[in-house]
This record gives structure tokens, C-alpha cells and sequence, in this order.
């Protein structure tokens, strides 16, 4: 083998560039070799190109075929849709050694195309742009289906040129372009572009190798689509799924609380009952409302949202009794809807039984105590046992009240609405003296167009602060004033049943100066209403009366060996005069201003007001009195 054939293997094995593959011949030359001896050479040196060239070819397909094997790997593992398609425009840039490659994707909602993917792009307007259908060089390669090439893109006219591609295309400088068709079937869904910014041939393997990562593209986007559809349909199922399994715990709530109020209702419960069952049933928390149901009772008898409640009215018979409010579930299935309404139907059902009952309950009550004040030579041993029946202490102390609404006359109204009203007052007071007495184990009835109610003393309660309280609680229920005035206590209900119809006499007179005193909407005994009160009593409770207005004064003489009850009645007998009064005492004068201040603390500062002055001189004498009687 000669020494030039082992220099055409040198420049094989080293890979060297083409025109290495000269030297031997131009060495040949310039030593004298004949020409015979250069045309083996230059024989040689095409053999060696075309050696050369063939390696080149194989070196090429086997990195395009490496290239093509990563891209199936890639789609085989597919995760990131727009990753597969980034690695395929990178491979197809390197192996084709373009400065630039893309790839955009129709828009068939816009009725336009756009960039997807770009590898080597500089301009962010390229890299933006969209194409209306069948502009550019990418509308004649989606037009036909087929690879299309300019060496020049701005000298060729076989495609549609608009003002804003190629403001795009020379933004990014790009001359030579090589765009191939996305194919799904017979359907273009997008192009693959390589492109130079130089004039360049692209040759017919690489326009092959172009189309093949294409084919692999649109495998890639069919793949991630039909995942897409995949998910999104096990998406739908499980929603399905969900829905069915919520349908049916819905089903099995209603179910529940169906049989939970039936056992309610069977078993005598109360509307507190109701809600907590509907709570625990429904996850939220239900309370009863005698308020607020305005909007639900217009809504017909369905559940209606108001804010994050929901509200159902409690009604019957058009009158609306209240609400069930439930808190803490905004959104709440058409079945638990249902469910919340039939626990309202439910809750006016209980509240008409126990309407029914209290109703029977307070008319027995009105008729016991109307036995005790028309007819008290009954039986003592029935009244004991009706008394019982209703819960009525008869050993405990008890106070008869009078009880009454008084409005002032208005000549505006005829007789006839005024004769109803006052038939409406009437029965309203009636129905909350009725309840107050259930609450309190005592008794009451309409009577004398009013009300009166045989209530037991409480402990360490006196009958006026009873009357006090059954005025304010009357008042607040009817949210008008209720003037109630109060008997003496009654020791034994049963013993003497006559008592209670004089004691009923005592409280009316109580009643009537409340009124006569301008005090109506107060509740007061006798003894609140001083030497008045002393005339009205019907024990004369002379010694209570004393004690009442100057027991202080009487108690401090007694203890302490003063005379401030003698220099009380010298004050009053001498006109209220301190000098007067010292004549008569024989003190000095500042003495008596000392016995006077002390009476004042005890007394209080308005003693010598012309009403508290008059109890007072009245007190004195009746002591006087019994201080005589009682020697």
C-alpha cells in the first residue's frame, strides 16, 4: 500500500473535513509525480470522499434514529405534554442544524393558528404571532398536507404574505424555512418549521427526518388529549359516583329523621326535641324561632335561604306559630330541604297539642279558682284533689291579684271598635295570666273585665313584691302596662275557703286606688300604699302601718333611751316650728335640730314632704294609742 493510500485512512479514521482530502494529490504535484501516479491518487481520493461520505450518511441516521428512539421513549413515558413537544423541536433544530425551529398548533375555536413551541427564537413577536388560516408558508402546508420549503421566504410567491407574518418573519430575521404538516388522519392540526436565518437548501432526508418528528408531535398531542378525555371522563364518574353515594345518604337522612320524629310525636316530645334531631341529622345546628319567619311564611311552607341559613316557617291554619332556622349549611340538598320542612309541619303539630292542652289545662285552672271565690262551701276534700291535680300547693301561703289593662278613652274610636278592643285586652290578658300561673303552680281567671290569679308566695317574698313582679312580667309579655294589685297573703288555701273571695275584694280596692294614685302600670299591696292602704286592708294591720312609717324612730328610743318619737309629736304640734317645739320640750333649740337630723337619717330626707309628714303624724297617734290600750 503506498504512502499517500495510508493518508487517505489517516483523514478516514480522524473524521477530517473534506477538503483535508486534497493535500496528498497537491503534494503529489508539487514533488514531480508523473500522471499516472496522480490519477491513482485522485482515484483514490474520490474512493476515500465517497467512503467518507457514507460514514457521514450512517453517523447521521444513526443520530437521527437515536434522536427518533428518545422522542418514543419520551411519548411512551408521556407526563408534560409540553415537554414531549419542547424535546421534539430541540432535536429536530439539532439534527437538521437549523438556527431556528417551531411549532404551532389551529385554533379551530378562533379560526387561527398559533405558536405552541419555539427553540432559538429571539423575538417575542414571532414568538406570539398568530396566523389566520391559510397565511403564511404555514397556511399552504396546512392547506395541502404536504412539506413546503422556501430558500428565500420573503422573494417567494407561492404563499399568502400578510403585513403582520412578515413583520414577525424579518423581526426574527429567519430567510430560509421548512415547515411540515401535524397530521391526525386526513386532519392538519398544526406545522413543524425549521428555519435559517441565512439562504439555505434543505435536502429531501432531512425534509424526511422533519416529518418524522412531526408524525411523533402529533402522536404526542393525540396522546395527551385522549389522557386529557380520560381523565376528564373518570373525573365525570367519580362525580357521578359522589353524587349517587351523597343521593343515597341523603335518601338514608331523610329516612332517619323521618323515623326519629315519629318516635317524637309517639312519644310526647317538644319542639326542642325536634331541632336537636334535625341538627344531628342534617350537621348543622336548628333552633326554633318564635320570631323571624316572616319571609319563609310567604315562601308557602318551603325552606328558603336567608344569608347562611336556612328558614322554615312553623305555621297552621294561616297563623304562623314561628320558624326552624338552620345554621352552618349554605348549601343544602332539595331532599334536606324537604326534610327541614316536614320538621316544621312537625314542630306546628306539637305546638297545636300542647296549645290544646295548656288551653284545657288553664280553663280547669280558671274553673277551681272560680269555685273558690263564688262557691267555698264545696267540698273541701274535691277542692284538695283538684288542687293537687293541677300542682297547687294548697298548705303554701298564697296572694289573690287583681290584674287589669287600662287604656286612656279616645273619643276617635266608635263604641263598637272600642267595646272590641277592650273583649281583645281582655282575653290577651287572660291568656298571659293564665300562663304565668301554670308556670307558677298557681291559678287564674277572667273576671270583672280583668284577670285575677291566686299565686304562692316564693321564699322571703312579700304579696308586694309579687304584685310588682306579676305587673312587670305581664307587661313585658303583652308590651303594654298592667296595673295589679295584690291581697294580703292567704295562710291556708283549703282550711277557709271564704278568704280567698275577701281576699279577692282586698286586692280589687288595692287595684282601684292604684289607678285613683295615677300609678297604673305598677303593682302594689297595701302596705305600700301607707295609711291608704290601712283603709283598704281588709285585717286593719294598725300595728304593721306603725311600723312601716315610724318603726325606725320607735325601735332607736327603745334601744338607745332617746325621746325622738315625743319630740316628733311636739314638732308636728307646733307647727313644724324648732323654736316652738323647744318651748314645749324645755330643751334648747339646737337640741331639738340634733333629734330632728337623727329622725331624717332614719326616715330618709323626705319625711316632712306634706303625704310622708301625714302617714307619719297619723303612725304617732295610733302608737299613741296602743302605747294607752296597752297599759
Amino acid at each position: 500500500m503506498s504512502h499517500e493510500h495510508v493518508s487517505y485512512l489517516e483523514l478516514l479514521a480522524r473524521g477530517a473535513a473534506s477538503e483535508a482530502y486534497d493535500r496528498p494529490v497537491l503534494l503529489a504535484r508539487a514533488s514531480g509525480a508523473g500522471p499516472e501516479a496522480l490519477a491513482e491518487l485522485e482515484e483514490a481520493k474520490q474512493l476515500a470522499l465517497r467512503v467518507r461520505a457514507e460514514l457521514e450518511g450512517r453517523r447521521r441516521r444513526e443520530a437521527e434514529l437515536s434522536a427518533l428512539f428518545a422522542t418514543a421513549h419520551d411519548l411512551a413515558g408521556l407526563r408534560d405534554l409540553d415537554a414531549v413537544l419542547r424535546a421534539i423541536v430541540q432535536r429536530a433544530r439539532s439534527l437538521l442544524g437549523t438556527e431556528v425551529a417551531y411549532l404551532s398548533l389551529n385554533d379551530p375555536a378562533a379560526g387561527d393558528t398559533y405558536m405552541r413551541v419555539t427553540e432559538g427564537s429571539v423575538s417575542a413577536r414571532f414568538q406570539q404571532v398568530r396566523l389566520g388560516m391559510g397565511e403564511g408558508l404555514g397556511g399552504l402546508v396546512a392547506q395541502t398536507a404536504r412539506p413546503y420549503v422556501t430558500e428565500d421566504y420573503f422573494q417567494d410567491p407561492r404563499f399568502q404574505h400578510t403585513r403582520t407574518i412578515d413583520a414577525a418573519v424579518r423581526d426574527e430575521g429567519l430567510v430560509a424555512i421548512l415547515g411540515v404538516p401535524l397530521s391526525l388522519g386526513s386532519q392538519v392540526i398544526g406545522v413543524l418549521f425549521a428555519a435559517d436565518r441565512r439562504a439555505r437548501v434543505f435536502e429531501r432526508e432531512q425534509v424526511a427526518l422533519l416529518g418524522s418528528f412531526a408524525a411523533h408531535a402529533a402522536v404526542a398531542i393525540d396522546t395527551a388529549n385522549l389522557l386529557a378525555e380520560t381523565r376528564s371522563a373518570l373525573a365525570e364518574l367519580e362525580r357521578a359516583n359522589d353524587i349517587i353515594r351523597e343521593h343515597s345518604a341523603v335518601i338514608e337522612r331523610a329516612s332517619e329523621v323521618h323515623d326519629r320524629l315519629s318516635e317524637l310525636v309517639l312519644h310526647g316530645g317538644g319542639v326542642h326535641d325536634v331541632a336537636d334531631a334535625v341538627s344531628e341529622v342534617l350537621g348543622g345546628t336548628v333552633e326554633f324561632t318564635e320570631a323571624g319567619a316572616g319571609s319563609a311564611r310567604r315562601a308557602g311552607g318551603h325552606a328558603l335561604r336567608e344569608g347562611d341559613d336556612w328558614v322554615a316557617a312553623v305555621s297552621a291554619g294561616g297563623e304562623t306559630l314561628g320558624a326552624l332556622v338552620l345554621h352552618g349549611q349554605p348549601e343544602l340538598d332539595p331532599v334536606d330541604q324537604r326534610t327541614l320542612e316536614r320538621a316544621a309541619l312537625v314542630t306546628s303539630l306539637l305546638l297545636l297539642a300542647r296549645r290544646s292542652a295548656g288551653e284545657a289545662e288553664q280553663r280547669v285552672r280558671g274553673e277551681l279558682l272560680d269555685d273558690l271565690l263564688d262557691a267555698p262551701d264545696r267540698d273541701r276534700r274535691l277542692l284538695r284533689e283538684r288542687a293537687a291535680r293541677l300542682r297547687t300547693d294548697s298548705e303554701a301561703p298564697h296572694v289573690v291579684l287583681a290584674a287589669r289593662i287600662d287604656r286612656a278613652a279616645d273619643a276617635a274610636v266608635a263604641d263598637s271598635d272600642a267595646g272590641g278592643r277592650e273583649s281583645a285586652d281582655r282575653q290577651r290578658l287572660w291568656s298571659a295570666a293564665s300562663h304565668l300561673a301554670a308556670t307558677r303552680h298557681g291559678l287564674a281567671s277572667a273576671r270583672d273585665g280583668g284577670t285575677v290569679l291566686l299565686l304562692p308566695l316564693g321564699p322571703g317574698e312579700s304579696a308586694a313584691d309579687l304584685a310588682r313582679q306579676t305587673a312587670r312580667d305581664l307587661g313585658g309579655t303583652l308590651r303594654e302596662p298592667v296595673t295589679v294589685g295584690a291581697s294580703a297573703p292567704v295562710r291556708t288555701l283549703l282550711d277557709r275557703p271564704d278568704q280567698v273571695a275577701v281576699a279577692y275584694e282586698e286586692a280589687r280596692r288595692c287595684l282601684d286606688a292604684l289607678v285613683l294614685l295615677h300609678r297604673k302600670g305598677q303593682g302594689a299591696a297595701a302596705e305600700d300604699l301607707g295609711f291608704l292602704g290601712l283603709l283598704l286592708a281588709d285585717g286593719r294591720d294598725i300595728d304593721g302601718f306603725v311600723g312601716r312609717t315610724i318603726g325606725q324612730v320607735v325601735d332607736y328610743d327603745r334601744r338607745r333611751g332617746t325621746d325622738l318619737v315625743r319630740t316628733l309629736d311636739a314638732y308636728f304640734a307646733s307647727g313644724m316650728s324648732p323654736a316652738r317645739t323647744k318651748d314645749e320640750l324645755h330643751v334648747h333649740v339646737n337640741t331639738v335640730a340634733q333629734r330632728l337630723e337623727r329622725v331624717a337619717r332614719l326616715l330618709g330626707p323626705d319625711w316632712q314632704s306634706p303625704a310622708r309628714a301625714l302617714e307619719i303624724q297619723l303612725a304617732l297617734r295610733l302608737h299613741a294609742m296602743s302605747a294607752a290600750v296597752a297599759r
